[in-house]
């Protein structure tokens, strides 16, 4: 069903969101978890929510999820969840064998109140989990934030394994925040190029793009492993990257164990990269590689090549707010103009940042946090833009609008690839420039007359 019953005129709504721009917390909690080695979530709450969010990730992942569940009755949600919980506990670790169950709560187990810190305390006077075996828990109740939460908030359980010895490792954490494991991975290469050893939690690469070999494996060779894990303690330092998904847990490890952190935007486009390989740079006190110097220079020969075509031209963008601020600045380099930005996510910190983006820009942004799709084709309507940004579900809306569509974010259900190439990074960047070029010159191919319908730009 399509949009074409959305009303120009804009009326404040708070007690409704109408196509929200986001989901809800478990769902980022479980990503965040396949992104330990060996790991397996576990959904404190009811079958269906677990099947709902192992649909979503096996969707935009093309992958099977594996995750198991509490399996809440109508006993267990008036009740409480622990003793379900504790059999779960058992029956995973003697079926499966995982190294570690990731535990995230629903709106079941959180609104009867289950303590997760209690039930695994009592799991383990029980016996129930083996030696050398692990569980973490992480609350995201789902009437609260948004998959970002979720993720940020199991990213944060995971400091639990850090210990601090007086041993140095000489490595940096870098905790790359909600992104496509290829991005892990290109983030993994960019540091590697400037001489740096990292470790990175999560890490989905390897587990969410592993290739066909023809052979099973219930748990994928990717993902960090404990002993990494449990080494981050004695970093040299922590890198964020995102306030919302990653600053939480880097704050909590320096508060732990006085591994000092810096939060930095997402790696999206040319100056975030900037500033991201610049701290790589002071960190490991070396100058920039100069594979990386020439990959910039490829990126900023496109830009410049190609100004004349995003000059001016009108975006509106929707996804989580790590991603939209970078994507806005990058937009903004190129010349174009995020005119309409919406997050799912609540926070005023995105707003304020949004503007501080655009306020020295000759064009008015229409920003909210905690806003919906509803709001985003509403503005449309009521001043057009040349390009949406969004997940898959700004379809409707390209297609009611008649606007060039580019897909970025989560989810993305109806196209393939994204897993497998990188939008973070100077690559990345130009990766993103060339789809947007493509939807724009593909639009003035298909609307030009016939005097103007060139086969050299």
């Amino acid at each position: 069903m399509l949009l074409r019953h959305t009303p120009e005129e804009v009326m404040e709504r708070k007690a409704v969101s109408i196509n929200p721009a986001k989901t809800c917390q478990p769902i980022g909690a479980m990503y965040a978890a396949l992104g330990i080695h060996g790991c397996l979530p576990h959904s404190h709450g009811s079958q269906g929510c677990c099947s709902y969010h192992r649909s979503t990730l096996t969707r935009h992942y093309k992958e099977p999820i594996s995750a198991s569940t509490s399996s809440f009755t109508e006993g267990a949600s008036v009740f409480g969840g622990q003793a379900n919980l504790l059999q779960g506990i058992n029956n995973i670790f003697t079926v499966y064998e995982p190294d570690v169950i990731a535990v995230h709560t629903t709106c079941l187990s959180e609104t009867i109140g289950d303590d997760l810190p209690q039930i695994r305390k009592k799991a383990e006077q029980e016996g129930k989990i083996p030696e050398g075996k692990y569980v973490i828990g992480a609350p995201t109740p789902s009437y609260q934030g948004s998959h970002v939460t979720g993720f940020s908030n199991m990213v944060k359980a995971m400091v639990d394994f850090s210990e601090k010895t007086d041993t140095k490792n000489g490595k940096i954490n870098i905790i790359p925040g909600w992104v496509e494991p290829c991005d892990m991975e290109e983030i993994k290469r960019m540091s590697k190029l400037t001489g740096i050893d990292t470790i990175m939690f999560p890490d989905t690469s390897g587990v969410l793009n592993a290739p066909m070999t023809g052979e099973y494996k219930m748990f994928p060779d990717g993902g960090t492993t404990i002993e990494e894990l449990k080494s981050t303690g004695d970093s040299t330092g922590t890198l964020a990257l995102g306030e919302w998904c990653s600053a939480d847990a880097a704050r909590t490890l320096d508060k732990k164990c006085k591994v000092p952190c810096t939060v930095l935007d997402m790696p999206f486009g040319l100056q975030a990269t900037d500033r991201f390989v610049d701290t790589l740079r002071t960190i490991a006190g070396v100058s920039v590689s100069d594979e990386l110097v020439y990959e910039r220079g490829q990126l900023v020969d496109m830009l410049t090549d190609m100004h004349q075509w995003t000059y001016k031209k009108k975006v509106a963008i929707a996804g989580d707010p790590d991603h939209v601020i970078a994507m806005v600045e990058f937009l903004i380099t190129l010349g174009m103009q995020p005119v309409h930005v919406v997050t799912g996510t609540p926070g005023k910190k995105f707003e304020k940042r949004i503007k501080e983006l655009t306020k020295d820009q000759d064009f008015e942004v229409n920003v909210k946090a905690k806003g919906d799709l509803f709001l985003l084709h509403q503005w449309m309507k009521n001043e057009p833009v040349d390009l949406l940004i969004c997940n898959t579900y700004g379809k409707y809306i390209a297609r009611d609008e008649d606007v060039p569509f580019l897909r970025w974010g989560f989810p993305i259900l109806d196209r393939q690839g994204h897993q497998y190439f990188p939008t973070v990074g100077y690559k990345g960047g130009l990766r993103l420039l060339e789809r947007i070029l493509g939807l724009l010159l593909d639009r003035k191919d298909r609307d030009d007359p016939e005097m103007k319908f060139e086969l050299v730009l």
